[in-house]
């Protein structure tokens, strides 16, 4: 097994159906110019994607499956998820570990007792709140990360949300995964700074269309 190492940069290589590079061959390429640029490890969404990616790197892969309805619990909201992205390749699970109720109606603790029992790999619980990392914890999570922060309320901020790595580093007995909206160096030491054991970085590396439609957005009006 596949560990995640403290100090690790995790690249996210995802592109939904909308953007040009979507699809596993694409992914794939990203995940290989990610290990080559010093990534310690690939966070990748679907068994297809997560299968092309195992297919040319050793890296560790934290596997997801979206599936449902984006404005509810759709990371990986069940175990037939959860069993799908394992068998492609990947070597921790990631869940949405919110309050929310899931579409299956079980218990978050549920689906996370049966994906170590049954699927023998380690579970990110992907949180939005102090609450939910505590819950998530107590539920059995491996890893709690920052992923859904100000994504369900609909208002994200602008930048990570460095307050609750630092809150969730000071209460839980676990590695602390900063994800979202994490653009700079400066951003990535801020967080690991606030106690992050490892740092997701996803549209600042791999995705170049959100890249160039933010630059262009700076350039003044003629």
């Amino acid at each position: 097994m596949r560990n995640l190492a403290p100090g690790t940069l995790v690249v996210s290589c995802q592109a939904g159906p909308e953007n040009p590079i979507h699809g596993p061959a694409a992914m794939a390429l990203m995940a290989q110019a990610a290990e080559a640029g010093g990534a310690g490890a690939i966070r990748a969404n679907g068994p297809a994607d997560i299968a092309a990616i195992r297919a040319v790197t050793d890296l560790p892969i934290i596997g997801l499956h979206k599936l449902g309805d984006p404005a509810g619990v759709f990371i990986t909201p069940t175990y037939e998820a959860a069993a799908g992205v394992v068998a492609a390749g990947a070597d921790l699970v990631a869940l949405d570990a919110t309050l929310r109720p899931r579409p299956d109606g079980q218990r978050v603790a549920q689906q996370i007792a049966r994906i170590h029992h049954d699927l023998g790999v380690p579970v990110l619980a992907d949180v939005d709140s102090l609450d939910a990392g505590l819950a998530a914890r107590e539920a059995g999570a491996d890893l709690v990360a920052t992923t859904l922060s100000g994504y369900t309320n609909g208002h994200p901020p602008t930048g990570p949300d460095v307050e609750l790595v630092r809150q969730l580093a000071a209460k839980l007995d676990c590695p602390i995964v900063a994800e979202g909206r994490i653009r700079t160096p400066e951003d990535v030491r801020t967080v690991c700074d606030a106690g992050a054991y490892a740092v997701v970085v996803g549209h600042a590396i791999t995705n170049p269309m959100d890249i160039t439609a933010r630059l262009v957005g700076a350039i003044p009006a003629a």
